[in-house]
C-alpha cells in the first residue's frame, strides 16, 4: 500500500474521488425509418425557398459574426487595458486617497488576468501589500502629499490581516504631523478598525453603522450525508481533539474542544478590534461592549452622539473640509496605486544589497505548478535560486496558506533549512499559517505574524467517504471487479474501511503528526513535550502564538522587513526585491481567463455568500489521504 501524506486545505481544485460509470452499449443497427412520401414542389418554388434559406443563412451568419467580433473587442480592450501601467504624474499638492475598490492583495497574482473583472468587462486596480506600504511611508516625507482621505466604500478582496497592516502604517504616517481622514457611506466594523486610525471620521446622512461583536458559525453536513446514504471514515489522533474541519461530516454541532477554541478566537479578533477603537477614539472597551450588546449604533446621528464618528456629511462636503480646516484649494486625489507608479526609484541603492521578499501564497500540492497555489517542486526551486544568488543577503518569506500536501510542505521545509545555513531568513504570516503553512515557516530564523494571524493547527487527520451504497440506493449504480490482493480495494470509496484498513491508514496518519510536531521542536527550539501541549489541532491568532514562542513577534511585512535587514547587518545601504515568477504567453493568458469566468460564475450566482463553504465541502469529499486543516474559513466584508 502506497502510503499518502497529504495535508490538505481548503482548495481550489477538482475533486480527487470521481464516481464514473462509462458503459458501452451493444453495437446494433439502427432501424432506418421509412421515408414518408413527399410531393416535389415546382422548380419555381423550389429556387424561391433556397434563395430564401441562403439569405438568411447569410444574414444570421453575418451577424453572428459581428456579435463575436464585437464582443471579443470588449474583452480584448479590457485585456490590454488591466496590462497597462502608466506612470502617475503627482501634483505638488494631493491627497493620497485609499479606497478598497482597489483591490489590495498579499501577493502579486501569477493569472496574467487576474485583474480584469469578467462580471463588468473591465480591469480592476491591484496594489500589493508591499507596494501599499512603501506607499504610505513615502507619502509620510513627501512635501506633495498633504494628508490620507480613506473612503473604503469598495470593500475589494481585502482581508482583516491587511488591514491590520494598513492601520500600522498610517499611524507611522501621522508621525510626520499629517492628517487623516475617513469617510463612507457604510461603515462594517473592520472597516471601521482601519478608519478609527484617522483625526477625523465622517458618515453620509443616511449611511449605516455596524457595531454588534463578531460571530463564527459552521455548517454541519452529517444530516445531508445520511440521507444521502454516504458513509465518511475520520482517521484523526485522539489527541488532536481541535482539529475541527472534519466534524461537519459527523457531528451535528459543535464539540466541546471546537467550541471552546472558536470562542477564544472570536474574543481574541474582538479584543483586537475594540483596543484599537478604545486607544484611538478614548472609549473604554466597557463602553464599546455595552453599545454593541444593546445594539445601540446603527444610525449615523448614533454614531456621532457616542462618539465614534465625529460628524455627519455628504461626499461633496469634504472637499470643503479639506478647504476650510486644512487649506486644500482645488482638491487632487493620488490613489495608493497611482503613487507607486509614481515613485522615482532610489539609484542610489541599484548596486545595493537586497533583501528578498519570497511570496508563499495558497494552499500547497506536490510537485511543480503555475496558478496562485503553491507547488513543493516549484518553492522549493525558487528557494534555491535564492539560497545561490549572492547578491542576496537575507529572504523574508511571506507565508499566507492554510497548509497542504505534507510531502510538499517537508520538500520546502528542507531547503529553508539549506537557505538558513547560508543568509537570514525571516517568515512573516499573512491572514493564515497554519498546518502545512506553518510546517514551511517553523526553520526561519524569526517569525513574525500579524495579531489577527491565524497559525497553528499543528495536527492532523484524513477522512475517506464512500460511496458505493449511495449510488445504489439512489441512482441504481452497482460495482463489482477483481483485485489480487485481500486489500487491493482499500481506499477506492466504494465500501468502508473495515478495522484492519482502519488501522493501517492511522499509522500513516500518526507518522505525520509525529514529523510535524518534531520539526516544530526543533525549529523553534521548544521541547517535544511542550510542542505536544500547544499542539493537538489547535488554532492560535498572532497574540497567543507569540505567548507560546509559535512566533518571535507581532507585526507585519515591514516588521519582518526590518528584522532581515538587521540580521544581514545592511544598515541603509539594501534595496528590497519581489521574488517573483508571473505567467507568460497567450496559454497562460486563456488559463487566466478560464479561471476568472468560472470564478464569476459560480462565486456570484448560485451560490453568492456560500461560495466558500462549498469551495471546502468540495475539496474534504473529493480527497483522500491525511490532512492538516485549518478548521476556519474567514470572509471579511
Amino acid at each position: 500500500m502506497e502510503e499518502n501524506k497529504n495535508i490538505e486545505q481548503t482548495s481550489e481544485k477538482e475533486p480527487i474521488m470521481e464516481i464514473k460509470a462509462e458503459v458501452e452499449s451493444p453495437k446494433q443497427e439502427a432501424p432506418q425509418p421509412q421515408k414518408p412520401a413527399v410531393q416535389k414542389p415546382k422548380s419555381q418554388k423550389k429556387g424561391m425557398s433556397f434563395g430564401k434559406v441562403f439569405l438568411a443563412a447569410l444574414l444570421a451568419v453575418v451577424a453572428g459574426s459581428v456579435v463575436t467580433f464585437v464582443f471579443w473587442v470588449v474583452v480584448f480592450s479590457g485585456v490590454s487595458a488591466a496590462f497597462q501601467t502608466e506612470t502617475t504624474d503627482i501634483p505638488e499638492s494631493a491627497i493620497l486617497k485609499i479606497d478598497l475598490a482597489e483591490n489590495i492583495i498579499d501577493a502579486p497574482s501569477k493569472n496574467p488576468m487576474a485583474s480584469f473583472d469578467f462580471n463588468t468587462m473591465m480591469p480592476t486596480q491591484q496594489v500589493t501589500l508591499f507596494n501599499a506600504l512603501k506607499a504610505i511611508d513615502a507619502a509620510k516625507n513627501d512635501d506633495r502629499i498633504k494628508g490620507i482621505y480613506l473612503n473604503l466604500n469598495g470593500a475589494g478582496n481585502t482581508t482583516i490581516n491587511i488591514l491590520e497592516e494598513l492601520r500600522t502604517a498610517i499611524e507611522g504616517f501621522k508621525q510626520s504631523g499629517k492628517w487623516v481622514v475617513a469617510y463612507n457611506d457604510v461603515y462594517s466594523q473592520w472597516m471601521y478598525y482601519l478608519c478609527s486610525v484617522a483625526d477625523k471620521i465622517y458618515i453620509q446622512p443616511e449611511g449605516t453603522f455596524e457595531w454588534v461583536g463578531i460571530q463564527a458559525q459552521t455548517l454541519f453536513f452529517k444530516g445531508l450525508l445520511d440521507k444521502l446514504g454516504v458513509k465518511v471514515d475520520i482517521l484523526r489522533p485522539t489527541v488532536c481533539k481541535y482539529k475541527s474541519a472534519v466534524e461537519p461530516y459527523f457531528l451535528t454541532q459543535m464539540s466541546d474542544a471546537n467550541r471552546q477554541q472558536m470562542q477564544e478566537m472570536v474574543d481574541n479578533m474582538w479584543g483586537v478590534l475594540t483596543d484599537a477603537v478604545s486607544a484611538s477614539r478614548g472609549i473604554e472597551k466597557a463602553e464599546l461592549n455595552r453599545l454593541a450588546d444593546e445594539l445601540a449604533v446603527m444610525l449615523p446621528e448614533e454614531a456621532v452622539a457616542n462618539k465614534l464618528i465625529d460628524g455627519v456629511k455628504y461626499a461633496d462636503q469634504m472637499e470643503e473640509l479639506f478647504e476650510a480646516e486644512y487649506g486644500i484649494e482645488d482638491v487632487e486625489y493620488v490613489t495608493l496605486g497611482e503613487y507607486v507608479t509614481g515613485l522615482k526609484p532610489d539609484v542610489s541603492k541599484v548596486t545595493a544589497p537586497k533583501v528578498a521578499i519570497l511570496y508563499a501564497q495558497g494552499q500547497i500540492f506536490d510537485g511543480e505548478g503555475s496558478d496562485d497555489n503553491i507547488y513543493g517542486y516549484t518553492l522549493a526551486r525558487q528557494v534555491r535560486e535564492l539560497a545561490d544568488d549572492d547578491d542576496i543577503k537575507a529572504v523574508v518569506m511571506r507565508v499566507n496558506s492554510p497548509g497542504g500536501s505534507a510531502l510538499a510542505s517537508d520538500i520546502v521545509w528542507r531547503e529553508v533549512e539549506l537557505l538558513k545555513a547560508k543568509k537570514p531568513v525571516i517568515v512573516s504570516m499573512g491572514a493564515y499559517a497554519a498546518s502545512g503553512g506553518y510546517y514551511i515557516s517553523a526553520p526561519a530564523d524569526a517569525i513574525v505574524a500579524d495579531k489577527l494571524t491565524l497559525t497553528g493547527s499543528i495536527g492532523v487527520f484524513g477522512m475517506l467517504p464512500s460511496y458505493g451504497e449511495a449510488v445504489k440506493n439512489k441512482i441504481g449504480i452497482t460495482f463489482d471487479g477483481v483485485s489480487t490482493n485481500k486489500y487491493s480495494t482499500i481506499g477506492s470509496g466504494v465500501t468502508p474501511l473495515n478495522d484492519t484498513e482502519y488501522r493501517a491508514m492511522m499509522r500513516g496518519v500518526d507518522r505525520v503528526y509525529e514529523r510535524f510536531t518534531s520539526l516544530v521542536a526543533q525549529g523553534r527550539n521548544l521541547t517535544i513535550e511542550k510542542v505536544l501541549e500547544i499542539a493537538e489541532g489547535r488554532v492560535w491568532n498572532g497574540v497567543q502564538a507569540q505567548q507560546i514562542g509559535l512566533v518571535d513577534t507581532n507585526g507585519g511585512l515591514n516588521a519582518a522587513l526590518s528584522i532581515a535587514v538587521d540580521k544581514a547587518e545592511l544598515g541603509d545601504n539594501f534595496q528590497i526585491v519581489e521574488h517573483t515568477e508571473p505567467l507568460e504567453g497567450f496559454m497562460a493568458l486563456l488559463q487566466g481567463m478560464n479561471v476568472k469566468v468560472r470564478q464569476a460564475i459560480t462565486s456570484r450566482s448560485e451560490l453568492g455568500e456560500l461560495y466558500l463553504e462549498y469551495k471546502q465541502v468540495e475539496s474534504l469529499l473529493g480527497k483522500k489521504g491525511v490532512y492538516a486543516l485549518c478548521p476556519f474559513v474567514i470572509n471579511f466584508e
